[in-house]
């Protein structure tokens, strides 16, 4: 597995800045924020501008670039994502699945939708990823699985992140391991509680809340996935960089053990 990050922790600096803290701190690479209005890094209506820094940037610390998060299901705006992850080497995009929860019609659309966006992706020859989201029409592991059922692409991937299905009132540990014939990317952090959002960004830093991420980490080993491991801690924009990069090197830190532990590194 490759430990990484979502620059989106960075979300108050310039993309230089996200590369040379998430290298100090040690990860194998990083996840581009391209999130409207938490970050100002993989700025999609101005991608080609960006791109040949994009490079540099990774080239220049090291860093791998594993993924990027674009969350909006906007055909003009997931084309452009898919053009800019072709151009930079971007091989999986993470979007979010839209819809609310509890509605059958919500869930059914949010599914055709993601189901022509993975045709597209599978045109581009790269890899779009959804996760179950607090409030999304895709929440927990039974609305997962039947995204699973119904598109069949390659190139679509299951996105997990433990902090959503926590909040879904399920064990995190238990839901990676039905669902882990599809994943190709998670998203990781911690949480405290189960309430609606994830908690203050230190509270987001693994090793801080309840899941129990060394058994989730111990699933994703044992099934062989090798894909990467990106903490996404989201709320840190008014954060000074001394605070943002603590929570960088903490989880980081605790990533690395929990790989160890399970006999992954």
């Amino acid at each position: 597995m490759k430990l990484s990050a979502n620059s989106v922790l960075f979300g108050g600096f310039d993309m230089k800045t996200a590369f040379e803290q998430m290298a100090r701190a040690g990860y194998d690479g990083i996840e581009l924020s391209a999130i409207d209005g938490m970050s100002e890094h993989l700025v999609l209506d101005r991608w080609q501008e960006v791109a040949p820094e994009i490079k540099r940037l990774a080239t220049e610390y090291d860093l791998e670039l594993l993924a990027m998060e674009q969350p909006s299901q906007d055909a003009a705006k997931m084309e452009k994502a898919f053009q800019a992850a072709v151009e930079i080497g971007i091989p999986i995009i993470n979007c979010g699945p839209g819809g609310k929860s509890g509605d059958e019609a919500s869930l059914q659309q949010s599914i055709d939708t993601l189901g022509g966006l993975a045709a597209k992706a599978e045109k581009y020859g790269v890899t779009l990823c959804a996760k179950a989201h607090v409030g999304a029409s895709i929440y927990n592991t039974p609305t997962t699985l039947q995204l699973m059922e119904a598109i069949t692409s390659p190139a679509f991937g299951i996105d997990m992140d433990p902090s959503h299905i926590h909040r879904a009132g399920e064990n995190p540990v238990e839901a990676i391991a039905a669902v882990i014939s599809r994943v190709k990317h998670v998203h990781i952090r911690d949480c405290k509680g189960r309430q609606q959002n994830p908690g203050k960004p230190e509270e987001q830093a693994n090793g801080r809340g309840d899941i129990d991420l060394v058994g989730y980490i111990r699933v994703l080993h044992e099934n062989g996935y090798n894909g990467p491991l990106d903490l996404e801690i989201i709320g840190a924009k008014e954060y000074d960089l001394v605070r943002c990069g603590m929570i960088a090197a903490e989880s980081r830190g605790h990533m690395q053990a929990c790989l160890q532990a399970c006999g992954a590194r």
